[in-house]
């Protein structure tokens, strides 16, 4: 039961964001998810098309 009681408090105790902090930080989270897709598109496009220049050579 101490385990319990434990959480309990430090939940009590925890600071949590406000709806506007919790908007904020999801659009941010959305924005790097957004940066890093294209990022990671990007180089895959530029790869994937050198590939197949370097096969068509042979």
């Amino acid at each position: 039961m101490k385990f319990i009681t434990g959480t309990v408090q430090i939940l009590a105790d925890t600071t949590w964001p406000t709806g506007k902090q919790a908007w904020k930080d999801f659009l941010t989270v959305l924005e790097y998810t957004i940066f890093f897709v294209l990022i990671i598109y990007l180089f895959d496009f530029a790869i994937s098309k050198g590939i197949v220049s370097l096969l068509n050579l042979f």
